[in-house]
């Protein structure tokens, strides 16, 4: 797409330096700021937001409009979930199910509630009822990728021509305000409640890895680089057959799920190979994978598009982070069982609702490198947001638009 007259477009390569200067930008700025870590602010999430400031600036001065290239900032999204699914194992996973299930039904009650908050709120500032759904799942739950597939739908069948942009506007407030409630959630509920990792031998292992893993060579890197690109690939090749199926997922879950195969079907089969699931290179992949997409994501954000944003728009985004908030302490966490790991996946679950799945798992990584580890937050949460969530949300759209 040929950028507009009064803007430029920064080349891809630049965008993924720009990324990663933000993010130290972000760790300098979160280091020397008490609040930022005391509340478990991400780094990434500190420096793209500066960012995204100082561009609001410029534009305010210069009138242009700088936009990024993706190409770099996407796949190290699927970079990161090939990552995630290496490091699942299948008894933790089978361990955690409870959990999942649970999960499960609680985001498919809170994607109806959202919606139920957006449709009072476009009643009550007299929009049409599709606004309700714009600013409810559509937005929030879905992210860009949701508004961008329904809005112009909404647009053209159910009288609110204004969906686009409401819904790219609400989704980018919902980004910025999951990015920043995540980690104070958690913090509430764990020290409120004085918790901590409840396996013993969890912690042992994130924090002392077995001798032969504890140090990172240029050897071990490559080979757990090797392993997350096969799994890449895998989800690539997987991933055209499910779509002519007719089942739209986002490209990183087939990488997830590739992943995930590999970790649990390589080493049984050939016992003898070294795996670089849970090992210190696979960490700092998947590491360097997440805090640069956030750092670009954010950095990208057009916040003067905001500014346009009409008073209803911003109380509905309000009232909805409000809910989502009460909904994790009053509901969530207690059925998710008060432990440590119910709040790691109350972080997680601000970010999955209002956000998007990395900011979730940046927060839930921002709590646990603070309070401890919970290795099955990390798979629980992006099984939910992948296989889940979409699903339940198409039907509450439709449901929400029929009636």
């Amino acid at each position: 797409m040929t950028p507009a007259a009064n803007s430029f477009e920064v080349p891809d390569f630049l965008t993924l330096t720009l990324g990663l200067l933000v993010y130290f930008v972000g760790v300098i700025v979160t280091r020397n700021v008490a609040f930022l870590r005391n509340y478990n602010i991400p780094e990434p999430v500190t420096g793209g937001f500066l960012a995204a400031v100082a561009l609001w600036v410029f534009y305010a001065a210069t009138g242009q409009a700088i936009g990024f290239e993706m190409i770099a900032r996407d796949r190290l999204l699927v970079i990161f979930f090939a990552a995630v699914g290496i490091n699942a194992r299948l008894s933790d996973l089978l361990a955690g199910g409870r959990a999942l299930i649970v999960l499960c039904v609680l985001t498919t009650i809170f994607v109806f509630l959202q919606n139920v908050v957006g449709t009072l709120g476009a009643s009550l500032f007299g929009l049409p009822s599709a606004a309700g759904v714009i600013m409810g799942s559509i937005a929030l739950v879905g992210g860009h990728g949701t508004t961008i597939a329904w809005a112009p739908a909404i647009a053209a069948e159910h009288g609110f021509p204004a969906a686009v942009e409401t819904g790219a506007a609400v989704a980018t407030l919902g980004l910025i305000v999951a990015s920043l409630l995540g980690g104070p959630v958690a913090k509430y509920l764990i020290e409120r409640r004085k918790l901590a990792p409840k396996v013993a031998a969890d912690h042992a292992e994130a924090a002392a890895p077995q001798a032969d893993a504890t140090t990172i060579d240029k050897s071990s890197l490559m080979y757990a680089l090797l392993m997350v690109n096969i799994a890449v690939i895998l989800g690539y090749l997987a991933h055209k057959p499910i779509t002519e199926l007719g089942v739209k997922l986002p490209l990183f879950v087939p990488c997830l799920i590739m992943g995930i195969v590999l970790s649990n079907t390589i080493p049984l089969i050939f016992p003898k190979l070294p795996w670089p699931a849970r090992k210190p290179s696979l960490t700092l992949i998947s590491d360097y994978a997440l805090s640069a997409f956030l750092a670009i994501s954010l950095m990208s954000m057009q916040l003067w598009t905001l500014a346009e944003i009409a008073g209803p728009l911003l109380i509905v985004v309000a009232v909805q982070a409000i809910v989502a908030v009460a909904f994790i302490v009053m509901v969530l966490f207690p059925l998710l069982g008060r432990d440590y790991q119910a709040a790691v996946l109350s972080a997680g679950f601000t970010g999955l609702t209002l956000g998007a799945t990395p900011t979730a798992i940046a927060s839930m990584t921002a709590v646990t490198e603070h309070y401890g580890p919970s290795p099955n937050a990390f798979i629980i949460l992006p099984l939910v947001s992948a296989f889940f969530v979409d699903i339940i949300n198409v039907i509450a759209i439709k449901l929400f638009l029929a009636f």
